[in-house]
């Protein structure tokens, strides 16, 4: 069950207690921050958002005249999964199957459990937490669509025998993934087998979260009273009990629902949320499982909203001169740079280096590198929300989410040193660095390397 931090539970009670609830007041349900078209489109599922690659290749900038792909490199989070536990959906059955004992089901309500059933079916039998059949395509055509866009480069990777670098997180679900990946690789140039090397484990680089170099990122997660009141308010938010409120009277009948208290209600509506969230990323593994019907859009939106908040505070931009959530990807970001570098310096001659990872190390490299939807933090007097913040969960980190870098070299026809310039993709869409960073010209995606080591230079 997807809650927040130990502290939560203190600073809601507090919170409910002192009747500190949402400044907007009594608004409805259905006026919160995102009732407008782009949550439409993105706001039901967040962060388990299914991928779609972003961006028209057909319009991607042409690199300068002279310039030829030399090296690419990515960071991409594990592709769609299995739930990683059952926790959700046995708290959705037990309240299901209580009712069913008071005879409180509405028609709707008897046709839930079932569906809940299988999903857990699905998830125990892939395994929870495992990369699911759509999380292992997602990750095959991605593939394919690198090959595709740069054909003379995995052309050169075959002729001249360039090492293809394979890292991971070490969890299940990344090696998956990279296997996946990899496989796509092959299917599009079986020239390739033989080029990429075995998954190597770097949790350092791409567990970082986890690691004991960050203790203080776990102790802002667990401990911070910034962090646990913004949640709790949004928890206490009036609309949040409305919503929950909405989604148990089409399930139950009003006399059940009435006997709940609130927080039980609220409870309830947030599991059957993360239990609908879900259902996308095992479409294959269960195809029979339509879990849309059971939450309105309004209500959806509301509870993924809920859970962006959580996103957003704990692992995006977060508070506003606070660099608690993302300073420590800067040693992914390091690593980038350092990759590209290497190769342009001649101090190794890999073709492509492949990272698979996780949303709490995508989210904050995103945040540390200012990338769309991620360059502002939220002051604590004015709270995140889809109205004052670009901040999507479902466009920065959907389920396969990367960033990749095309490393670009030319061959100087004095003999001199070559030039190389970089261009970036995040999501497959062709985006630019970040304002500090100067491109080759006004409007370009293209950046010289030391023009990126020094516009992303970090503490």
């Amino acid at each position: 069950m997807k809650r927040s931090t130990p502290a939560l539970s203190a600073a809601l009670a507090l919170t409910l207690a002192l009747g500190v609830l949402s400044t907007a007041g009594t608004a409805s349900a259905h006026d919160h921050p995102g009732a407008d078209a782009d949550t439409a489109r993105h706001g039901r599922y967040g962060t388990k958002t299914p991928y779609r690659p972003q961006g028209d290749p057909d319009r991607y900038q042409q690199p300068p005249r002279g310039f030829r792909p030399v090296f690419t490199e990515n960071v991409a989070r594990h592709g769609s999964r299995a739930m990683t536990g059952s926790e959700d959906g046995d708290a959705v059955l037990a309240v299901l199957a209580e009712a069913g004992r008071q005879d409180a089901l509405t028609d709707l309500g008897t046709r839930l459990a079932p569906q809940v059933r299988s999903l857990l079916t699905a998830a125990a039998t892939l395994g929870y937490g495992n990369l699911s059949a759509l999380g292992a395509r997602e990750h095959r055509q991605t593939a394919l669509r690198l090959e595709q866009r740069l054909p003379s480069l995995f052309r050169t990777i075959v002729a001249d025998r360039e090492p293809v670098v394979v890292e991971t997180s070490g969890v299940p679900r990344a090696v998956a993934s990279a296997d996946a990946f990899t496989a796509g690789l092959t299917a599009g140039d079986p020239g390739l087998t033989g080029l990429i090397g075995a998954p190597v484990t770097e949790k350092d680089l791409l567990y970082f979260h986890k690691q004991p170099q960050n203790a203080d990122y776990r102790a802002y997660l667990a401990n911070d009273p910034d962090l646990a009141a913004v949640l709790a308010r949004n928890e206490a938010d009036p609309r949040t009990a409305e919503a929950a409120r909405h989604a148990l009277s089409r399930l139950f009948r009003a006399d059940f629902v009435t006997a709940l208290p609130v927080d039980e209600q609220v409870s309830f509506a947030r599991s059957l949320y993360e239990v609908y969230s879900a259902a996308p990323d095992l479409a294959v593994e269960a195809p029979s499982v339509d879990l849309s019907r059971y939450l309105t859009a309004h209500d959806a939106r509301w509870l993924g909203y809920l859970d962006d908040a959580e996103e957003f505070y704990q692992k995006g931009p977060a508070f506003s001169g606070r660099t608690i959530t993302y300073r420590m990807a800067g040693v992914l970001l390091d690593d980038l740079l350092a990759q590209a570098g290497a190769r342009a310096d001649g101090r190794n001659h890999n073709g492509a280096v492949l990272r698979f990872t996780h949303a709490e190390e995508i989210e904050p490299l995103a945040a540390l590198m200012g990338l769309p939807g991620s360059t502002e933090g939220a002051d604590p007097e004015q709270p995140y929300s889809y109205r004052n913040n670009p901040w999507r969960g479902a466009e920065v980190v959907p389920m396969a989410a990367n960033i990749q870098w095309d490393l670009y070299e030319n061959a100087p026809s004095d003999g001199g040193p070559a030039d190389h310039l970089v261009r970036m993709l995040y999501n497959e869409e062709e985006i630019a660095f970040k304002p500090s960073c100067r491109p080759i010209a006004e409007g370009s995606h293209y950046y010289r390397l030391d023009e990126l080591r020094r516009c992303l230079a970090h503490d």
